[in-house]
């Protein structure tokens, strides 16, 4: 049975993601061979930002990624033949406050936010949430954006800024950094995730992340199909072991502390479905996104070829 993987097998297979939860598994899969059969060597790559990861799409050095699922729809709708392979993250966004009376995103009105999103996903699902409680941005409530996570970060440490939604693991990183410095209290107020399930019941969950394959290797199904089944089991391990899970990552990222990752790991729901099976919720993500904001998904829903290997 070992001889065709073997026979197939690459000299090297390079995946990539950002500094979140949804690149974990990816991780464990590097550092547990668990794709040996397939490639003779595995490597991760972090990139900062979508920007960037666009670049290394176009100059073809990356061949699997975890994303944000409306990118690898983008990327789709210009005509490169990209697939989503999963859906695995379903709860990262958080609204943290220092304000006891914010228990929610409907309590932001008069309030400044502060946003290191701009063209991204999250500021997307920020706007059609805040549209589902009445609230306009630069009329009910300011945006206040800034560059990245870590910007956000320094802002609410200093206390120059009360509100701010971040994506885990920065949350559980402020967090731990304001405790290690004894700073007036910041809190989770609610996640995304719950807000979206209460503001849209008939669309209760909210895809948000995943693992892309490239143009590169799209039609390479059963590689494909040997990566969505090796990231499950390692996402798997993750949430069942999530100090060991952080301990791993702090061997790739050792910028990220260990309690931090672990207890972004805790509140993360960390849940790996293949996009086939996750069609119907994409979807309706994805209908959502072409009516609003076209330029999120490239206009137009995604073709079925698109969803898994």
């Amino acid at each position: 049975m070992l001889a065709p993987a073997t026979q197939a097998q690459q000299e090297v297979l390079r995946l990539a993601g950002p500094s979140a939860v949804v690149s974990f598994p990816l991780l464990h899969m590097v550092e547990s061979g668990a794709l040996k059969a397939h490639a003779k060597r595995v490597e991760f790559r972090l990139w900062q930002n979508p920007d960037q990861l666009r670049v290394l799409l176009a100059n073809d050095e990356i061949d699997y990624s975890a994303v944000p699922v409306n990118l690898p729809a983008l990327v789709a709708g210009r005509g490169l033949p990209v697939r989503l392979l999963n859906v695995s993250v379903w709860g990262i966004i958080w609204l943290v406050s220092r304000d006891p009376a914010i228990q929610g995103f409907a309590d932001l009105r008069g309030e400044e936010l502060v946003m290191p999103f701009q063209r991204d996903l999250p500021a997307v699902l920020v706007d059609e949430l805040l549209r589902s409680h009445g609230l306009e941005a630069g009329k009910d409530l300011t945006l206040r954006p800034v560059r990245d996570g870590q910007d956000a970060q320094a802002l609410l440490l200093a206390g120059r800024a009360k509100h701010a939604l971040l994506v885990e693991p920065a949350v559980s990183l402020l967090l731990w950094r304001n405790q290690q410095q004894n700073g007036a209290p910041l809190r989770r107020v609610q996640s995304l995730e719950n807000a979206w399930n209460q503001a849209y019941p008939a669309n209760p969950e909210l895809p948000q992340a995943g693992i892309m394959a490239s143009a590169r290797v799209a039609e390479q199904h059963e590689l494909a199909r040997a990566v969505e089944q090796a990231y499950a089991q390692s996402a798997r391990w993750c949430s069942a072991q999530p100090r060991e899970c952080a301990e791993l990552v702090h061997r790739h990222l050792p910028h990220l502390p260990v309690a931090a990752v672990e207890e972004s790991i805790r509140v993360t729901r960390l849940e790996s479905r293949p996009a086939s099976e996750a069609r119907e919720q994409l979807e309706a993500l994805y209908r959502l996104l072409a009516e609003r904001h076209p330029q999120a998904i490239g206009g137009s829903l995604p073709n079925a070829e698109f969803y898994g290997p």
